[in-house]
């Protein structure tokens, strides 16, 4: 039975390179028995990153996979490491993984990898990164390595600079949409009337607290222009009439 099998509380799988090696990739090639199966086979050139994790069987932030090699253009010739969407591009030269107890002695070689998104040789880079751990030349099989899949960590300064490059896209977007006048108008008008109806209240409450709730209300004042008023003429001759019967 496995250990992801027996579920061990508080067990994790974070084993050195040295462990890597001489614990689980030699004794693969070297058809020795392993007690655990920790570490499955896996091609993982058949499949993106992001879609690893689901198929490791342990593992929460690294993944690990035996790989066998696939090689282009016959047994002698190139990895072929290229993905459904993207390829894993080396990064640097391979380092040499030595023993802790004889630390002259190379037990292993291990190369960087970063994953691209797109075809080569362009493409996006992206935080998925590879460390792939294989046994020194001389050894009878190289075409099976020992891989290890995880995101590189993001930092504050790099997440900063994405998040002014959104806000800048953003401006951008807002300035070029067309720009709408009607609104620009229904919206003048809503704060000219609302400010007109609070002038109007203000003046309601000011008299308000002048003449208190019981105030007098002054009547119109009688003026010698209402004189020339049609109702006033018609009122006369009607007086006259009376006056006459």
């Amino acid at each position: 039975m496995s250990l992801t099998e027996l579920e061990l509380p508080g067990f994790r799988f974070h084993p050195t390179e040295e462990e890597l090696i001489n614990f689980y990739l030699k004794r693969i090639i070297n058809d020795d028995k392993i007690d655990s199966n920790t570490i499955g086979f896996l091609n993982i050139y058949l499949y993106d990153p992001w879609e690893l994790p689901g198929m490791a069987r342990i593992g929460e932030r690294e993944w690990y996979f035996f790989v066998p090699i696939s090689r282009k253009h016959g047994p002698k010739g190139r990895p072929n490491r290229t993905t459904r969407n993207g390829f894993w591009k080396a990064t640097g030269s391979d380092r040499q993984i030595r023993s802790s107890l004889e630390p002259k002695k190379a037990i292993g070689l291990k190369k960087t990898l970063v994953f691209y998104g797109g075809r080569a040789p362009k493409g996006t880079r992206t935080d998925w990164v590879m460390n792939e751990y294989r046994l020194p030349h001389g050894h009878k099989d190289h075409d099976i390595v020992l891989c290890k899949v995880y995101r590189k960590a993001t930092s504050f300064k790099v997440l900063e600079e994405r998040a002014m490059i959104e806000e800048d896209a953003a401006k951008t977007s807002l300035a070029s949409a067309p720009h709408d006048e009607s609104q620009d108008m229904v919206v003048s008008l809503e704060s000219s009337s609302s400010k007109n109806d609070m002038y109007f209240k203000s003046c309601e409450e000011e008299n308000h607290e002048l003449l208190g709730s019981n105030a007098f209300v002054e009547p119109p004042k009688f003026s010698i222009d209402s004189l020339s008023s049609p109702l006033w003429s018609t009122g006369q001759d009607l007086w006259t009439l009376f006056s006459l019967s």
